[in-house]
């Protein structure tokens, strides 16, 4: 594809070419949640091993602590079928459960659909009776629909992340 006369044969991606096209097609004008801003981290492990490692001193994690229960950490939690949270912790007078969520890019309210999942299988498979359960989503932005659904809800807040970087001649 280097020059007007330059034939190139795509066949081998024709499957590739197919799915890229469908997704345009489905979309409905609105910009994707993986769509990545450039301030965004540029993977969710990303964002999640810097708020680990940054954890006490990040309001209103700094309550909490990652959970560990029965030799399982609360990073990566996996909920069988219910799928895999991305950090669960534990106030530190162990009352209540925060199931956080990490978006590396935008929101949207299929988060509060997956995060209201993960709280509740807290709910049923780890926590006591007198424990309540709480999430947190952590994203660079999020939509209208997102707003929406966490308006239903009074249990999830939404945390919107900034990353800022300078550089300090000396």
């Amino acid at each position: 594809m280097g020059s007007i006369s330059t034939v190139c044969n795509i066949t081998k991606y024709a499957e590739e070419i197919e799915k890229l096209l469908e997704n345009n097609s489905a979309s409905d004008g609105a910009i994707p949640s993986d769509v990545v801003d450039p301030a965004a981290f540029e993977m969710e492990n990303h964002l999640e091993a810097f708020i680990v490692r940054n954890w006490s001193q990040i309001r209103p994690l700094d309550e909490y602590e990652i959970y560990q229960g029965n030799e399982v950490s609360g990073r990566q939690y996996n909920c069988m079928e219910a799928g895999i949270i991305d950090i669960l912790a534990i106030s530190k007078d162990e009352t209540k459960f925060l199931v956080i969520e990490l978006k590396r890019g935008r929101a949207s309210d299929a988060a509060v659909g997956q995060i209201l999942r993960y709280m509740g299988y807290v709910k049923e498979f780890v926590a006591d009776s007198n424990q309540t359960v709480h999430g947190i989503i952590i994203a660079l932005e999020d939509d209208r629909k997102m707003q929406w659904a966490l308006s239903a809800v009074n249990n999830i807040e939404f945390y919107r992340y900034e990353i800022a970087f300078n550089l300090i001649k000396t």
